[in-house]
């Protein structure tokens, strides 16, 4: 997370700000056996992938209080 934290601080060269590193990463950092075993698809899918990304946005403006 702090790796992220520190590609986060390069956002005004990259535009990789939190949200889009969360966007990116979310997927493999909480990853969800119910899209991959259900095979979930369309909007089940894409709503489990937005609330992984909000945990992970989440978790990157608060890396300092959280660890």
């Amino acid at each position: 997370m702090r790796h992220l934290l520190r590609m986060a601080s390069y956002s005004s060269q990259t535009n990789m700000h939190a949200r889009n590193l969360a966007i990116v990463w979310a997927p493999n950092l909480l990853r969800s056996r119910d899209i991959e075993v259900s095979g979930f698809n369309g909007t089940a899918a894409f709503m489990e992938v937005r609330v992984q990304s909000i945990v992970v946005e989440f978790i990157l403006t608060h890396v300092e209080q959280l660890f």
